[in-house]
């Protein structure tokens, strides 16, 4: 059987009255646009995904995901 490596998740969600990306428990990329900080969180996937990690954005409110803090 192959095992597939850890993905590693960015989560848009807010965080103290702010749009962030979360990952690993850290937040970053705060912003007040929920746009900026999922293009934020898109920016950190591709990277790592260049460096062939496999990786998932999730935005919280979008297809029935809800982050809570």
């Amino acid at each position: 059987m192959r095992e597939t490596p850890d993905r590693m998740v960015f989560t848009v969600a807010r965080h103290d009255g702010q749009w962030a990306v979360e990952h690993d428990g850290a937040y970053s990329d705060h912003s007040r646009d929920k746009e900026e900080a999922k293009a934020a969180a898109n920016k950190r996937a591709r990277a790592a995904q260049d460096q062939g990690r496999p990786c998932q954005v999730r935005v919280s409110g979008e297809h029935g995901f809800f982050a809570t803090p």
